[in-house]
């Protein structure tokens, strides 16, 4: 009797097509649960071996994957303006600071020093000495979105391979094709075998990988997704990136021109789908008329279409359940009394550029994390009420404030209790080098070349 293999089913294929057309970009197979596990024990064995490796290593491998981001970031940023619709002059803006945050990664190394502590200081103290070195976590779970699907991969997978561990990615399965891009360019570059590696899936994956023997779990995404990753990942040690609903305050001695530019420039950059993007816009009364007049002039010359075209500022929001969203949230704010100026219109994953007044603390709009090129006023008068009204929120992540009052700056710094404060510039300000996180809903953790260099360290005290 002849009896029948067993059937394997074959891995589902993932589909990227393009926010903007339509048009498949292309597909990649979603990674079953038990390869998952394979994966991270393949790079546990990878990590025993690396973590013995010399910082001068280490350096060198991640400038020599700087360098091939650098040679092939023109087909680095086709691909991430075709997968996720991002325009292709700021895609090519995301390869160069990928570049940059490999060679910052690199380059802390340097930092990843310890210090020497004498027990004895205090009297009937051991007369002994405690030396304090950081050594390697182990194998590092990176899950990355889909909005800078090549340098916050960089931002994980930089400062993990820097402190001597190995790295597991799962990027977005809306944009997981320029992950699969800079694995390449890893092995390329020298990388020891299984010391890097992808998967593919949705929210089951991600559970499964935070489910795995991982030794950190560093997550960027929505708060939901975080705590669900976080109580599946027990006792691993987590750093989340959660988001934001960022402020930008206009105060009346601001320089308006440039407030405007920035309130611009920083919310309708990948069509607002940014975690520290401008969220809402607190005017001064003071200013309210002449600084409005200002950005509306502005936001009608904001040129939106195919994020192809070199004179495209704007593109579309990732797919159409976002853009269903976004759309319902206006309808919702207007309900509530809230002043449509601009935009407000869809075409397909497209939304114009929009900007909306008067909106009410209950709109979702405004209460919750919008993910899309809406600017939402917010007018006030009293600093501290403005302040108690954003300090009343769930999210923490950053806030500008134009400004050159200095009392009013210290005010806000001491007062607004967010991750990180931008003066005279907008809340989705960063640098590579410098910690970037949140408090509250926002996020646990930093991230930050340096600062994750640590965060992705163990602690190590040994005294003698």
């Amino acid at each position: 009797m002849t009896i029948p293999a067993p059937h394997i089913a074959a891995a589902a294929e993932i589909e990227v097509r393009n926010p903007y057309s339509g048009a498949l970009v292309g597909q990649v197979a979603e990674t079953p649960e038990r390869e998952i596990r394979a994966a991270v024990l393949r790079a546990r064995r990878a990590a025993a071996a690396f973590r013995s490796s010399m910082p001068y290593e280490r350096r060198a491998l991640l400038d020599r994957l700087a360098d091939l981001v650098s040679r092939d970031r023109e087909s680095l940023a086709a691909t991430i303006c075709a997968e996720m619709g991002k325009t292709i002059t700021e895609a090519r803006n995301e390869a160069r600071r990928a570049v940059n945050t490999l060679r910052l990664s690199g380059e802390a190394v340097s930092f990843l020093d310890g210090e020497v502590l004498n027990c004895a200081v205090i009297e009937g103290g051991a007369n002994r000495q405690a030396v304090i070195t950081y050594v390697p976590t182990g194998t590092v779970a990176a899950i990355t979105p889909f909005n800078y699907p090549l340098n916050l991969l960089c931002h994980k997978l930089g400062p993990a391979i820097a402190a001597g561990n190995a790295v597991v990615v799962k990027p977005s399965p809306k944009a997981p094709l320029v992950a699969g891009q800079l694995v390449r360019l890893a092995e390329e570059a020298g990388f020891p075998r299984d010391l890097v590696q992808v998967v593919h899936g949705g929210a089951a994956a991600a559970t499964a990988l935070a489910q795995s023997p991982i030794d950190l779990l560093s997550f960027t995404g929505g708060p939901v997704a975080g705590l669900s990753l976080k109580r599946a990942s027990g006792l691993v040690r987590c750093l989340m990136e959660l988001g934001g609903n960022d402020p930008l305050f206009v105060l009346p001695d601001a320089d308006l021109e440039a407030a405007a530019a920035t309130a611009v420039g920083h919310r309708y950059e990948i069509a607002g789908q940014s975690c520290a993007a401008v969220k809402k816009l607190y005017v001064h009364e003071a200013v309210r008329a002449e600084f409005t007049g200002l950005l509306l002039d502005k936001v009608a010359r904001h040129r939106f279409g195919d994020p192809a075209a070199a004179e495209t500022q704007m593109g579309p929001v990732i797919d159409a359940a976002a853009a269903a969203e976004i759309m319902l949230r206006l309808e919702e704010a207007q309900a509530l009394g809230a002043r449509l100026l601009a935009g407000g219109t869809r075409e397909g994953n497209l939304i114009a550029p929009t900007v909306i007044d008067d909106v009410p603390l209950d709109a979702r709009l405004i209460g919750e994390e919008t993910f899309g090129p809406v600017l939402a006023i917010r007018p006030f008068r009293d600093l501290d009420a403005a302040m108690e009204e954003i300090n009343a929120t769930e999210f923490g992540l950053q806030a500008g404030i134009f400004s050159n009052d200095h009392a009013a700056i210290r005010a806000l710094s001491r007062g607004l209790q967010v991750g990180g404060i931008m003066v005279n510039e907008g809340p989705d300000f960063r640098a590579e080098h410098v910690p970037f996180g949140g408090i509250k809903s926002s996020g646990l953790g930093r991230e930050g070349v340096r600062i994750a260099l640590r965060e992705m360290s163990e602690t190590r005290v040994v005294i003698d």
